[in-house]
């Protein structure tokens, strides 16, 4: 066929390529807010005179780095995340599945091009005698290449391959998500792990102390000052506080264990990093990022976006399966019945054919497939929004609590303090026989739950901070830029 011939044809192929049916994904607009919280936000949280007890500004505008736990300064805690993202099989799990979605992309845009392919097909027939030809057997061989094109009239693959995109697009925000998840429950298991060591060390002291006041009490008795009782009563808080101890070194056990599995390794490859609560710095200044900025920066958000742009492609690859499809096909070969005689003149074959096919009736089916694809879509939209209604109360929660950690503290540090005074005087009130030792046990509980209380007020500073970090994205953005850095280096 002439290049004139074949012009009108690549000419109408063009025209009815231009067009893709169903709906063009739109980017959702940020929610229309000014805050995260009804009320206007201090701008520093109040402070405290006790370790991790320092003021924190929330910094409005300012950015989050790529490696956000760097801000604890904690060598530890850099070197534990660093194996854990070396090592987590949630991380690869999530890696293998990005690189899967990005090849299904490629597989699906093969679809764009003719599909071109090469046969040889030696035969030996013995024709039937009534054709007439005689019957003795001969040889065929045919050699043929044979193009078939599907022309995307209406957007069909277009529409697919659009889908994958999005599909991928979404696999590489559930890595950036999995990613912040990993980072963030080392951070939190390495805090809770030192609140855990505070609070037997704490509980320790006290016992150091109950253990001095039962000494006390036996010395008052055999002197005649105070009675068998309340040796006995001094006897059983001092075991009550040993009994507590177990559920404490229980509940350290079982946040190595979870520590240790975080970082990729088994239980009896216990990590050698350990944490106390002195050995974190508790970042001064927090980022506070615009409302507007939070859906750009959440990774559950984009891939819920994703998915989103996901749902409104296949409305139009389900519209673009009830209208006319298209096929252009074509072969070049030659046939003879010696292998050696392919090729030669006069054995020269081709074909050219073109095929429309307009679904006509399916029983409903296809109406039905679009119709569904539009329920999956207005379903996606509202997961979408769910997803930004949660991103927000995440920020807005950890803000509040980072605010009340800061009060709650404070006021542990001075009911610590006043429980410390409170059981010296008793103390010596006791020794000089001015208060009873029933005044003395309550000044002991008091003062033991004052010191624990204490301890967990200062881990849960530390653990609300990382977890505003990761309300706010964790800084990937930042990650993807330094790693495009040191490419080009």
């Amino acid at each position: 066929m002439s290049k004139i011939k074949l012009r009108p044809l690549c000419v109408l192929a063009f025209v009815l390529s231009g067009c893709a049916v169903g709906p063009d994904f739109k980017q959702p607009d940020a929610p229309a807010v000014q805050g995260y919280t009804k009320e206007p936000l201090v701008t520093k949280t109040a402070a405290a005179d006790t370790g991790g007890g320092n003021e924190q500004q929330f910094v409005e505008r300012m950015d989050i780095p790529a490696q956000w736990w760097t801000l604890f300064e904690s060598a530890p805690l850099n070197a534990v995340i660093e194996q854990a993202l070396k090592a987590s099989p949630d991380l690869q799990s999530a890696q293998a599945a990005l690189r899967a979605a990005e090849e299904q992309v490629s597989v699906q845009q093969g679809a764009f091009f003719p599909s071109v392919n090469a046969s040889l097909t030696p035969t030996r027939q013995k024709p039937a005698a009534a054709a007439g030809q005689g019957t003795s057997p001969f040889n065929l061989h045919t050699a043929q290449v044979n193009v078939a094109y599907t022309l995307d009239a209406f957007g069909g693959n277009r529409r697919q391959v659009e889908g994958l995109q999005a599909q991928a697009e979404q696999q590489r925000f559930q890595l950036e998500a999995a990613y912040l998840t990993l980072t963030s429950n080392v951070v939190a298991a390495a805090v809770q792990e030192a609140s855990l060591r505070a609070q037997i060390s704490a509980t320790q002291e006290v016992q150091k102390v109950q253990t001095e006041l039962l000494e006390l009490l036996q010395r008052q008795y055999r002197l005649g000052d105070v009675a068998m009782a309340d040796v006995m009563t001094q006897q059983a808080a001092l075991a009550q506080t040993r009994a507590g101890l177990p559920a404490l070194q229980k509940s350290l056990a079982l946040q190595r264990d979870r520590l240790t599995a975080l970082a990729g390794r088994f239980p009896s490859e216990e990590l050698e990093q350990k944490f106390e609560l002195a050995q974190l710095a508790l970042p001064q200044q927090l980022p506070l990022s615009l409302p507007s900025n939070l859906v750009r920066q959440r990774p559950d958000v984009r891939a819920a976006e994703a998915q989103l742009h996901a749902a409104s492609a296949a409305v139009g690859v389900a519209t673009a399966n009830m209208l006319p499809q298209i096929t252009l096909s074509a072969s070049i070969g030659s046939a003879a019945a010696k292998m050696g005689d392919l090729f030669t003149s006069g054995t020269g074959l081709w074909t050219l054919a073109g095929g429309l096919t307009q679904p006509l009736f399916a029983g409903g089916a296809l109406l039905h497939k679009k119709r569904a694809s539009e329920a999956l879509l207005e379903q996606a939209a509202a997961q979408y929004r769910s997803t930004v209604i949660v991103a927000f109360q995440n920020v807005a929660d950890s803000l509040r609590a980072l605010q009340y950690d800061a009060e709650a503290l404070q006021a542990q540090v001075a009911a610590e303090r006043a429980a410390a005074n409170s059981l010296a005087i008793t103390r010596r009130s006791v020794q000089l026989g001015a208060a009873s030792p029933q005044t003395l046990l309550t000044a002991q509980q008091t003062y033991q739950q004052a010191v624990i209380n204490l301890a967990q007020a200062q881990a849960a500073r530390y653990a609300d901070t990382a977890a505003l970090f990761q309300a706010l994205g964790g800084g990937w953005w930042n990650r993807d830029q330094a790693l495009a850095s040191n490419k080009l280096k």
